[in-house]
């Protein structure tokens, strides 16, 4: 058995008074029972405020009196972010969270009544037994820089998902009313931006001068000295244009508020990124995650939002297990399974790791190096995505080795580790 499930299986004592949480957004349900798995109360509601929260802290205080117990933890199955509250409510009282997964609740339903029937008490019954078995996980309660990058950056990452999505509607638009606006404007930079601004239809384009449309559109926002030859060749594409012209009083007002958002998010994204590089700056981390060639400061401050601080962790694997990167297979008698990685992590975490890795790849040369390797070695050598998916879990070990031994990254070494490797490889 795993030496980390005994651990948590020993800190359920006969002295411990376990308490299951089903947790919701106005009304939670608990319920109490001993190091056995003995109901010691029937499931009873919480209700999400600080008078519910007050009260279930004399519950807790009251039912240690009646049986006898000196010691609470209190498990929850994580829904949403309605757990937080309470989560900082039950830390102010010094009373330890732990979290159990919600697909071993859901596997769990059958084994005492052999019926799939859900309810709130049912399941603040399971989550308590889980958490009676060690079957538990530690949430990590964020404070202060931790919790700042946290928060910003998810904020961040809503403004890009909500600006993505007002660049498709131009381009959508643009089709309609513009379809040969993309062969001038490949993207909406400043000057595309001018022109949907000023000139929105091709027929207000067609009929004036190169000269007349470079002074309109210097006096768009950010705009001083619009690229000649591209509106000569807006001039020419207007001219041959197939767009709607139905329906373009709507069709203006349209476009005049996506252009506007559009700018608005591209403002308040490049605000809050600089304030929250600032917030990474002062983090021991930065210093020694700077030092990766290919890192930006972007980058670092969403690897640093997902993992927190490096110091917390006591392996490297535990930060492949939290982006799910661990290895499993499915394995039985003569029948070897395919090694896949799990995905039980933060999706987000691994998803970063993903995007982070290809620019890592063409600008770091240790990594190119490492990528070049596996993809080429003469034994077992690995498709481009499995080598990047490798490569994601070394650049963890990476993150927690130079912030933990306070080092810069040296990729001379990782290059020499992997000549050292490739000639151990041809000895064998």
């Amino acid at each position: 058995m795993n030496c980390t499930r005994n651990l948590k299986i020993e800190q359920v004592t006969e002295q411990t008074l376990v308490i299951g949480m089903d947790i919701a957004k106005h009304k939670h349900y608990a319920a109490m029972v001993d190091e056995r798995g003995r109901e010691l109360k029937k499931p009873f509601p919480v209700l999400q405020s600080r008078i519910g929260f007050e009260q279930f802290y004399a519950s807790i205080e009251e039912a240690k009196k009646v049986f006898g117990k000196t010691e609470v933890i209190v498990g929850i199955e994580p829904t949403g972010h309605y757990w937080l509250n309470l989560a900082y409510f039950l830390e102010e009282k010094g009373i330890p969270l732990v979290m159990v997964n919600p697909m071993h609740v859901k596997r769990s339903k059958e084994l005492d009544d052999n019926l799939p029937t859900k309810h709130d008490a049912k399941d603040a019954r399971i989550i308590a037994k889980l958490v009676k078995d060690g079957r538990f996980s530690y949430p990590r309660i964020l404070h202060e820089v931790e919790a700042e990058l946290r928060a910003g950056s998810t904020f961040r990452e809503s403004l890009i998902t909500e600006r993505n999505a007002v660049h498709n509607q131009m381009i959508r638009w643009t089709d309609r009313y513009f379809p040969e606006f993309s062969q001038v404007f490949p993207s909406f930079g400043k000057i595309a931006l001018a022109v949907l601004e000023k000139t929105p239809f091709p027929n207000e384009i067609a009929d004036q001068t190169v000269e007349e449309l470079i002074e309109q559109y210097r006096q768009s926002e950010g705009l001083k000295c619009p690229q000649k030859p591209k509106i000569q060749k807006l001039l020419e594409v207007s001219r041959q244009s197939i767009g709607i012209t139905q329906g373009q009083q709507m069709a203006r007002i349209e476009i005049a508020t996506l252009v506007r958002r559009y700018r608005q998010l591209e403002q308040e994204i490049a605000a809050l990124t600089e304030q929250l590089i600032a917030l990474a700056q002062t983090t021991v981390e930065y210093e020694w995650l700077q030092t990766i060639p290919g890192l930006g400061d972007a980058t670092i401050v969403e690897l640093l939002s997902e993992i927190g601080s490096v110091y917390q962790y006591q392996d490297p694997r535990q930060l492949m297990k939290l982006a799910g990167l661990t290895l499993k297979e499915n394995s039985s008698g003569q029948h070897k399974g395919q090694k896949r990685i799990s995905k039980r992590g933060r999706k987000r975490l691994r998803a970063l790791l993903f995007r982070v890795m290809m620019p890592l790849i063409r600008h770091n040369e240790a990594f190119r190096a490492l990528h070049e390797y596996y993809t080429t070695r003469p034994i077992n050598p690995l498709r481009k995505k499995q080598s990047i998916v490798v490569l994601c879990g070394k650049l963890l070990k990476i993150l927690y080795a130079v912030c933990v031994k306070q080092q810069a990254f040296d990729g001379e070494r990782m290059i020499r580790d992997i000549s050292h490797t490739h000639t151990q490889a041809h000895a064998a």
